[in-house]
């Protein structure tokens, strides 16, 4: 694809991530990969839903401007970390979605296995310890996840996610929301059915097979959290206070 038609891309992409509420203000960053080696990357402060194409920056691998009228975001050393440890991957989204970064915000992973799609497409969502945004400290955290996720939830932070082309981090970013969205309401409905171990090894193996893993690419991915049958505690809701309390839910994490 050419720099031209990805820079129309990244545009596109970062006004979707707006729209669907996924980041406020000057939140989050994109950027994707180019055919030379170089990253092509939203600028700092820079507002996700007006973001134009010749806002866009490109960077070296080492965080220098190549070219571009604006400076680059302070974050994209988390963008090259993943860039450097995973050869095909092309496309990184950052991002603050509500419910997601709400689990970030509570130190909570979203590692259960709740949803058979989630598990075929995702796998675990792990929770990466609190660094300063911008800094080492912020890559050095995701450091021992990057290989064998693509998705990653940041403590008290927000949601990153990569894959081979810009739509599939996307994507990711999507569904780790939506997920933590369901996850959200069976914690209100107080009652989680969770898969069994079997059941999550069986959707492990058409993971593998659906996105054409070889061997060594299945040993290197990390389908699996600590996940086991059964259902969480039940909560004290009169069917009134619990319908209430879901409306509200519902109204703020649209």
């Amino acid at each position: 694809m050419s720099e031209e038609k990805l820079r129309q891309e990244i545009t596109d992409i970062c006004h979707l991530v707006y729209r669907k509420g996924y980041v406020a203000s000057t939140d989050g960053n994109v950027s994707v990969r180019l055919y030379d080696g170089n990253v092509m990357c939203t600028p700092t402060r820079c507002n996700k839903g007006f973001v134009k194409p010749s806002d866009l920056v490109v960077i070296d691998m080492h965080g220098n401007k190549v070219r571009g009228e604006r400076k680059q975001s302070s974050e994209m050393a988390m963008h090259l970390q993943i860039y450097r440890m995973r050869p095909e991957i092309q496309a990184v989204v950052h991002a603050h979605p509500a419910a997601a970064t709400a689990f970030a915000a509570a130190g909570l992973p979203l590692n259960k296995a709740l949803i058979s799609e989630v598990v075929l497409a995702v796998g675990c969502i792990p929770l990466a310890q609190y660094g300063t945004p911008g800094t080492p400290e912020l890559t050095e955290e995701l450091r021992p996840y990057i290989s064998g996720h693509d998705a990653l939830l940041m403590s008290n932070h927000g949601v990153v996610t990569y894959g081979k082309t810009l739509e599939d981090a996307f994507n990711l970013m999507d569904t780790v929301e939506h997920f933590a969205k369901i996850s959200i309401y069976t914690k209100i409905l107080g009652r989680e059915r969770l898969l069994s171990p079997d059941d999550v090894e069986k959707l492990w193996v058409q993971r593998q097979k659906y996105f054409g893993l070889d061997e060594s690419e299945a040993q290197r991915k990390d389908p699996l959290c600590p996940m086991t049958d059964g259902v969480s505690e039940t909560i004290s809701l009169t069917r009134g206070e619990l319908i209430d309390l879901i409306e509200r839910v519902v109204s703020n994490i649209k």
